[in-house]
């Protein structure tokens, strides 16, 4: 609307819209699995591997979490724009690949069928978010939500 980030507002936290262009990304761990999905404003550089990324729940204050990530997947890929692709379309077999490549680098904890372990995001939130995007949210939130009196 207009160009600038919009916020939807709800009695229950689940429902409530993270404004703004972002950008995910998930982070690994020492031994090749992922640690979390982290989502973070579109102008923020990629999280950099092997120093300390400041995750954090979208709405709880103190459920955060400090990760040292050994290696930064982008998550969402641009293939067209206006029209034109960007860069080639990845083949039915590639896509194979690339999908029990992830699998693989999936602990067999969270993918067992009875019980499995969840995977660390924000629940029931997908994802952590970056600092600057949580003060970003929160800043939107209370310029957008109504005051008692």
């Amino acid at each position: 609307m207009s160009g600038s980030p919009k916020i939807k507002l709800s009695a229950e936290v689940s429902k409530i819209t993270i404004p703004g262009r972002k950008k995910c990304y998930r982070l690994y761990g020492k031994f090749g699995y992922g640690i979390c999905d982290l989502m973070t404003l579109e102008e923020e550089p990629p999280p950099n591997i092997n120093e300390p990324i400041l995750c954090r729940h979208p709405f709880l204050e103190s459920k955060r979490a400090l990760v040292i990530a050994q290696r930064v997947e982008e998550l969402q890929l641009k293939y067209w724009d206006n029209g034109k692709i960007l860069q080639p379309l990845p083949s039915l077999s590639g896509m194979r690949q690339y999908v029990n490549e992830s699998l693989d680098r999936t602990r067999r904890d969270h993918r067992r069928l009875l019980n499995p372990t969840p995977y660390k995001v924000s629940i029931p939130f997908d994802v952590s978010v970056s600092e600057k995007l949580y003060d970003f949210l929160h800043l939107i939130w209370l310029q957008n939500a109504p005051i008692g009196q």
